[in-house]
C-alpha cells in the first residue's frame, strides 16, 4: 500500500464501532477524526479528546468536511440543534495520515467522499486516499445500548429514525467493502479486512 486510507466506520449505535476503532487497529496506525457537536459533554468526556463541544454560532462559521443535523425532523423553533461535523482543519492539519470515521449514515459517507476529493484538487493535498467502508451489524437489538446513553430531547427517536440499512447505501451509489458482525462479547471481522488493516498500519509505519 502506498498511500493512506480512511476507513468509515457506519452503523448504528451500540454496534461496536468505538470498540473495533479503540481496540482493533493497531496502536498509533490510525487517527479517529474528531467531529464537532452542540451536544452536551457526558460524563467522561473531554473537549477536544472525544468531541469539540461548540455552539450553534461556531457550525455557522466554520468550515466542516461533513455537517449533520441529526434531529432535524424532530427540532422546533427555541429548541437546541443536534449538530455534529468534521471541521476541515481536523483533517488537513493531519493530512497524509490513515483516518477513521465513525458515523451511523451513509449519507455522511458520502458526504465526506465528496469532500476528500474535492479537497485534494482545491487545496492541491498530495497522497490521494483510499477509501474502505466497514458496515457494522448489530448481532441483536441494538437499541437497549443506545437507550443507556440518553442526553437530548428525543435521543432515542432520533437514533431510530437515524438509519444505516443497505438501502441507504444505495441511495448514495455506496457499497460497503466489508460487514462486522457485534455481539457482547467479541467483534466478528473478515480475515481480509484484518490482512487490509495490517498493510494500512505498515503505511503507517514508514510515514
Amino acid at each position: 500500500m502506498d498511500q493512506p486510507t480512511i476507513l468509515f466506520c457506519t452503523g448504528l449505535s451500540g454496534t461496536g464501532k468505538s470498540y473495533f476503532i479503540k481496540n482493533e487497529l493497531p496502536q498509533g496506525a490510525f487517527y479517529n477524526l474528531r467531529s464537532a457537536t452542540t451536544r452536551p459533554m457526558r460524563e467522561g468526556e473531554k473537549d477536544g479528546r472525544e468531541y469539540f463541544f461548540r455552539d450553534e454560532k461556531y457550525f455557522e462559521t466554520e468550515k466542516f468536511a461533513t455537517k449533520l443535523f441529526v434531529n432535524e425532523q424532530f427540532w422546533k423553533p427555541g429548541a437546541p440543534k443536534w449538530l455534529y461535523g468534521v471541521p476541515e482543519h481536523e483533517i488537513i492539519s493531519n493530512w497524509g495520515k490513515n483516518f477513521t470515521y465513525d458515523v451511523i449514515q451513509p449519507r455522511y459517507v458520502r458526504q465526506m467522499m465528496d469532500w476528500f476529493k474535492n479537497a485534494e484538487k482545491q487545496y492541491n493535498l498530495t497522497p490521494c486516499y483510499t477509501f474502505m467502508v466497514l458496515w457494522f451489524l448489530p448481532f441483536g437489538d441494538n437499541f437497549k445500548t443506545a437507550s443507556t446513553r440518553q442526553n437530548m430531547p428525543y435521543d432515542l427517536e432520533v437514533r431510530r429514525a437515524n438509519t444505516c440499512c443497505l438501502e441507504d447505501f444505495t441511495k448514495e451509489n455506496l457499497k460497503p467493502n466489508y460487514g462486522v458482525v457485534s455481539n457482547p462479547q467479541k467483534l466478528f471481522i473478515d480475515d481480509h479486512l484484518r490482512a487490509f488493516i495490517k498493510s494500512a498500519a505498515h503505511y503507517a509505519k514508514t510515514k
